[in-house]
């Protein structure tokens, strides 16, 4: 039987976001494929950080090296690194260590069962990745665009800028990406309390959500 080692992370730093979900739907996936979970690592730290800059990444790496680790289970290739040069230095290390990773969300396995490499996925990641980085660039900048519009007409109508707790209110595609986890469970049918467990936000965070949003 194969040992195993999971890796979680979010970027929130406060309780808006949790990792329990990856190790749930991880630990899972291990149960199904006949893995023994040696350890599992969590980490709250903003995606924008450096994988150097990531204690508790750096940790697991090198526990996995240390204990003769054959997997390394991860929730998506974006858990590796802020960027496609760095999710890829991970899989580096990782080939010259002859630790297999699997990334869940993406289907990918460094080697398959046969123990051969992927020979197809440095450019599955390069292209993944590329289209997730340009998405996050877009994202912010209509968040952007959208503050800077709300702004500038708060400005023209009342002499304010409309931000701070006077009024302002976050744009929408912002809390989807802020709370894509909550929304996502809400999605697959799971009750408010559960959720809000699962997520770290309260039942009140949730209902809210599942309202704004039409869940």
């Amino acid at each position: 039987m194969d040992n195993a080692v999971i890796y979680a992370r979010v970027s929130s730093t406060g309780d808006r976001q949790s990792t329990v979900r990856q190790v749930l739907d991880l630990s899972e996936y291990a149960t199904r494929n006949g893995l023994t979970v040696q350890q599992t690592f969590e980490e709250h730290i903003s995606g924008a950080k450096r994988n150097a800059d990531r204690p508790v990444l750096t940790e697991c790496l090198d526990y996995c090296r240390d204990n003769g680790t054959d997997i390394l289970l991860v929730s998506e290739l974006s858990r590796l690194g802020r960027n496609v040069d760095e999710v890829l230095s991970s899989i580096r290390w990782a080939k010259d260590n002859r630790l297999n990773i699997f990334l869940q969300k993406e289907g990918l396995h460094i080697y398959g069962p046969d123990g051969k490499e992927n020979p197809y996925l440095t450019i599955m990641i390069a292209v993944l990745g590329t289209a997730a980085q340009l998405e996050r660039e877009n994202i912010s900048f209509r968040l952007q665009s959208g503050r800077r519009r709300y702004v500038e007409r708060n400005m023209a109508l009342t002499g304010k800028s409309g931000l701070g707790r006077e009024g302002y209110r976050k744009p929408k595609e912002q809390k989807a990406e802020e709370y894509k986890e909550t929304l996502k469970l809400l999605r697959k049918g799971y009750p408010y309390r559960k959720v809000a467990r699962l997520c770290g936000v309260s039942e009140s965070t949730v209902k809210r959500l599942k309202k704004e949003f039409a869940i």
